[in-house]
């Protein structure tokens, strides 16, 4: 997996998050993040990571991602592990 395809699976994961509201919250709590920042954020690899790893760590989101987005669960460790560059 290439670095270009796993940003834009991680990509897909922060609409995902958009989109579903209490999910972001969460996320952003537990990032440090916030909603002004995201648009920045979204160019830096750790924050990709850290973004798929609350979809990893949370079975049931991964699934509804996964399903929404078309994207395979293996794709989704991949791009972790290809951003996280270990």
């Amino acid at each position: 997996m290439t670095t270009d395809q796993a940003a834009t699976i991680a990509l897909k994961g922060l609409a995902f998050l958009v989109n579903s509201g209490p999910d972001l919250d969460k996320f952003l709590e537990l990032s440090g993040a916030d909603r002004a920042s995201l648009r920045a954020l979204a160019d830096e690899p750790e924050f990709l990571v850290s973004l798929l790893d609350f979809l990893l760590v949370n079975e049931q989101l991964l699934v509804d991602f996964c399903s929404d987005s078309q994207t395979d669960v293996r794709a989704v460790h991949m791009a972790r592990h290809t951003l996280s560059g270990s």
